[in-house]
């Protein structure tokens, strides 16, 4: 059974609804209105949002340094945020620290302060998801041109130009300028008034309906109890809940284990004696029932093409499940690593996989509404299709394996300080060690690891001096591949098992990517670069060049 409308009570809640750069306010019907320094993209159509009256940041690694011409300052938008899209977390830093760091990172649209006393710091990179409301305890802070005429671009704007520091006190605030409302029109609160009522009475008549059904199908059989459990968890997430019972048959007591790891074993399953599912029964997690089920309608939202769909869970009491499409073609560390010359992958698959792998983790870093960190990237954990397409599993693990509380404890404060470390020896970032906090670099020097094997086709942990006698550590592996990218000689480092059948092009760029994501966390790429930069490689013919 499935719902095909219902009616929000706070359409600002909507993804996306006012479009980018743009903020949803009730007034006391919904209104779209652009951010100060930026204009309507299409007057008519609020869902295209609006674009900047200034020129963006070019050609420059640190816009702090950039010429006079190009300087940036911030304006103040009071009790206003934009949801998603974090470039990063920072806790207990001063406002000028948080300032600074957005003015160096080009990238950097604005940031957030929340005025809770704790320090915390939301730089952003897009803006998406805007919404104003009394009741938000903060402000963002627009990065825009020092010589931009804020009055000029929005003659309806009030700039009270004081102080600047992150509180209701002395602070240089904005009021957004009312333009029009959600579709381009003037103020039409009664049009609201009347689609409301339309699709509140349009949604009363469809669950009498449903409801009817309901009680007719029932009457005529009886339901199955397992059925009716599925059905408990909201209609709209797509997804269900199982029972152990269910899960305990469908996978024969648990008898074909298709393979294991830090969050659990894996096992092969049969739903309604056709459909082939992966069934983990997952470990250690510290979640009572209610905030578990709160994180798997978090993970029922999620759908990619390079991510493993998540179909429903279990949860009884000490037994947490999940339940996995079923991908076919076992994890990449297989046909990189393993003996069989038979399953040994050609330029082209290794170049698709990388570039897939990218693709997914990126829609995770950056397009999913809740913010989620992998924090395990490594071949076992990339599934692939009959066709060779890459899927990432074990996505969001973290969130459930247990986390630090930082200040109250809020959901929000707590997705970066996890309460012991997590990943595989050979792929976990330095910041690991160190103890500090972790975002979503973690993930891109993970990938760069997982990008250096897809080339080399072998373990970079297993690399050895020419002698066989020591393990190489990183840094020594970083100095012999800047050696590699300063002579040009590529084809010393690609896998020997490819007989010369591979395009140099894409190798080098893989080799250059996988550098830069060694790099101190500032200064690694993000998964969004990353992915953009392998796509502009793949422009080429679909053969792979051929060196002699």
């Amino acid at each position: 059974m499935t719902v095909t409308w219902a009616a929000l009570k706070q359409p600002c809640s909507v993804h996306g609804l006012c479009g980018k750069n743009a903020l949803c306010e009730y007034q006391p019907s919904l209104r779209c209105s652009c951010a100060p320094g930026y204009e309507m993209v299409d007057r008519q159509d609020w869902r295209k949002g609006c674009k900047p009256t200034f020129s963006l940041p070019t050609g420059t690694t640190n816009c702090s340094e950039a010429p006079a011409s190009e300087r940036f300052t911030f304006v103040q938008v009071a009790a206003t945020d934009f949801y998603g899209y974090d470039l990063g977390f920072n806790q207990s830093v001063t406002f000028e620290y948080c300032k600074s760091m957005c003015l160096k990172m080009c990238s950097c649209a604005a940031f957030a302060c929340r005025l809770d006393g704790r320090g915390n710091c939301f730089p952003k990179g897009v803006l998406f998801n805007g919404y104003t409301s009394p009741a938000f305890p903060g402000s963002i802070y627009l990065k825009v041109r020092s010589d931009l005429n804020l009055n000029a671009t929005a003659p309806q704007l009030s700039v009270h130009a004081t102080g600047l520091a992150c509180n209701r006190n002395g602070s240089r605030t904005a009021i957004v300028p009312r333009y029009a409302d959600t579709y381009g029109t003037p103020s039409g609160g009664t049009k609201w008034s009347y689609f409301f009522a339309f699709a509140a009475v349009l949604g009363f008549l469809e669950l009498l309906i449903v409801a009817a059904a309901w009680w007719f199908l029932s009457s005529q059989e009886s339901i199955p109890s397992s059925l009716q459990a599925g059905y408990r968890l909201v209609m709209a997430t797509q997804f269900r809940r199982f029972t152990y019972r269910e899960l305990k048959d469908a996978t024969g007591n648990f008898n074909e284990e298709l393979g294991r790891g830090g969050s659990g074993v894996v096992y092969r399953g049969v739903l309604d004696k056709t459909t082939v599912v992966a069934v983990k029964k997952l470990t250690n997690v510290v979640q009572g029932e209610e905030e578990f089920w709160e994180e798997m309608t978090v993970f029922g939202r999620i759908n990619h093409i390079n991510l493993v769909r998540i179909w429903g869970f279990c949860s009884e009491g000490k037994h947490k499940l999940l339940v996995y499409e079923y991908v076919e073609n076992e994890s990449l560390d297989r046909h990189l690593f393993g003996k069989d010359i038979g399953k040994s992958l050609a330029w082209s698959e290794r170049f698709k996989i990388a570039l897939g792998t990218a693709r997914g983790l990126a829609y995770l870093h950056h397009e999913c509404l809740e913010w989620v960190i992998h924090c395990d990237v490594k071949p076992e954990n990339i599934l692939l299709t009959r066709d060779l397409d890459a899927k990432i599993a074990d996505f969001g693990l973290a969130k459930l394996s247990g986390r630090n509380p930082i200040g109250n404890g809020d959901v929000a404060d707590t997705g970066v300080q996890l309460s012991h470390m997590r990943g595989t020896m050979g792929y976990m970032a330095p910041e690991w060690a160190l103890g500090l906090p972790v975002d979503a670099k973690v993930d891109v020097y993970s990938y760069s690891i997982v990008l250096l094997e897809i080339v080399i086709g072998s373990r970079i942990s297993d690399q050895t001096t020419t002698d066989g006698a020591e393990r190489l550590e990183m840094w020594q592996i970083a100095q012999a591949l800047k050696q590699v990218v300063a002579s040009g000689d590529i084809m010393s480092l690609v896998d020997n098992r490819l007989n010369g059948q591979f395009n140099p092009r894409q190798a080098m760029e893989m080799v250059k990517i996988s550098l830069s994501c060694m790099e101190e966390r500032s200064n690694r790429p993000t998964m969004d670069d990353i992915s953009k930069a392998l796509t502009a490689c793949d422009d080429e013919d679909e053969h792979p060049a051929y060196l002699s």
